[in-house]
């Protein structure tokens, strides 16, 4: 038997392995690992759950916060024709857009707040927990329901003699057109209708046909 013959040809043999070793950790490396699932399922996983049920009782312990007065309005958080408190009456409420910002500019014309709702409490708006949930009116008013509105959705206005408040992009309505209704009465639950990119609630209060900002006016716990 020819060693050296053998020698050589078991190198070979060696390095072909070795080469053949590398391509395949360089196939993983740079693009072939397992792809990543993930748990998301979609738009019509959301339009599948059903709206989530709440009794409509007063809200409680969201309406007794000290007022920042930077509007030079009385505000009265005991005064039920006036708004007042968060209309989710939930502290999982985060806000995703603020007044006077983004869509919500000019002020004027389109101020208002985002409300979403942080189901998993991470700080962050949760689209699961966000859809369906209830919401309740702010304000003693009489009930005007928009449908199928734009860019709002489905749409609700609460008025009374000087205070408006307007909900927006709502999954499903709650209250009858022409309902008079009290601050913590069951309206609607919050969805992503009209010109939304996730399911949240766009809060607007008026005074007297100006904008105002609803921060001011105990909106989020």
């Amino acid at each position: 038997m020819d060693f050296n013959a053998w020698g050589q040809s078991s190198s070979q043999r060696w390095l072909l392995v070795g080469l053949a070793a590398l391509g395949l950790w360089l196939v993983f490396a740079l693009g072939g690992r397992p792809a990543v699932v993930s748990t998301w399922h979609g738009d019509a996983a959301l339009q599948s759950m059903a709206p989530k049920s709440a009794p409509p009782a007063p809200l409680t312990g969201l309406f007794t916060k000290e007022v920042p007065h930077t509007t030079g309005l009385a505000a009265d958080p005991h005064d039920p024709n006036q708004p007042w408190g968060n209309p989710t009456d939930t502290t999982a409420a985060v806000m995703t857009q603020g007044y006077g910002v983004g869509t919500h500019a000019p002020a004027a014309v389109w101020g208002a707040i985002d409300i979403a709702i942080d189901g998993n409490r991470d700080g962050e708006a949760d689209p699961r927990g966000s859809d369906g949930a209830p919401i309740y009116a702010t304000m003693r008013g009489v009930v005007k329901l928009a449908p199928n509105s734009v860019p709002a959705g489905n749409h609700i206005w609460v008025t009374g003699d000087h205070w408006k408040t307007g909900y927006s992009h709502l999954k499903a309505f709650a209250a009858q057109d022409s309902q008079v209704v009290e601050r913590g009465t069951l309206i609607g639950y919050m969805g992503a209708t009209g010109e939304a990119s996730g399911p949240h609630l766009d809060y607007q209060v008026w005074h007297d046909g100006v904008n105002q900002n609803p921060l001011e006016l105990g909106a989020l716990p």
